[in-house]
Parts: structure tokens; C-alpha cells; sequence
């Protein structure tokens, strides 16, 4: 993966101190999602209210590590090319993430995928997808 992509995640973490404990969860390799109290959504990007009813009550649930292609594209310009996606997580969220350890024509709309991490140079992982196997 493509380490100005992983920069631009460095300096997400960075930028909001309110969510370090999602980013410490990510180096023993766990994803927390947001579910809300009050109104029973999951919801994904992490954030310290509900988009959908702006409830402040949410409690934070590991991630079941399984979603499902819904559009993926290479960014071929990059340093080095790699793959953004859209996955449905199996909560039910769209996540905007990177798909690894395969090629854009190894892939399928629908096709089910893992949840990986990839490392970062902050000693963070990031939440990455490869195919199930």
C-alpha cells in the first residue's frame, strides 16, 4: 500500500484526539464501530455522535471482520498503485477502505472479504480488507 496513503491516515489520528482509543484498539489488530444506544444504528466513520438521530450515546462494538465488495477502482497514478473501495460491512455500514493482497481483476462486486490491518508508521494499524479465502 501506498505510503502517502498511510501518511494522510497518520495525520487523521492526529488531527482528532477524541478518538485515540479507536486507534489504540487497532494496534492488538481490533476494529471498534460506533453503535448507538438510542436509536440501534451502526454507524461507520468513527465519530462521537450519531449521524443519524445526533445521539451522543454510542457504544463501541469490535467489528466481525466481514464485509462485501460494493465498488472498488485502482488509483494507478500513485507512487505506488493500490486499490480504494467501498465494502458493506457485516453491521451494516458502507466503509470507504483499501482491498490488499490482490489485483483489481481478482475482484468481484459482491465478493466477500477479511478484515486485515496494515501497519503504520505511527505504530497504528490501519483497517484494510483482502479477499476471504
Amino acid at each position: 500500500m501506498s505510503n502517502e496513503h498511510i501518511t494522510l491516515h497518520t495525520q487523521a489520528l492526529a488531527a482528532n484526539p477524541d478518538l485515540a482509543f479507536f486507534w489504540e484498539a487497532t494496534k492488538k489488530e481490533s476494529m471498534l464501530l460506533p453503535h448507538c444506544a438510542d436509536c440501534g444504528k451502526t454507524h461507520w466513520h468513527p465519530r462521537l455522535f450519531c449521524p443519524f438521530c445526533f445521539s451522543n450515546k454510542l457504544e463501541w462494538k469490535e467489528s466481525a471482520g466481514k464485509a462485501t465488495l460494493y465498488a472498488a477502482t485502482t488509483l494507478s497514478k500513485a507512487s505506488e498503485p493500490y486499490i480504494v473501495a467501498y465494502v458493506e460491512l457485516a453491521e451494516g455500514p458502507l466503509m470507504l477502505t483499501n482491498i490488499v493482497d490482490c489485483s483489481l481483476d481478482d475482484l468481484q462486486i459482491g465478493a466477500p472479504l477479511t478484515l486485515t490491518f496494515s501497519p503504520m508508521s505511527s505504530g497504528h494499524f490501519l483497517p484494510v480488507f483482502r479477499p476471504k479465502k
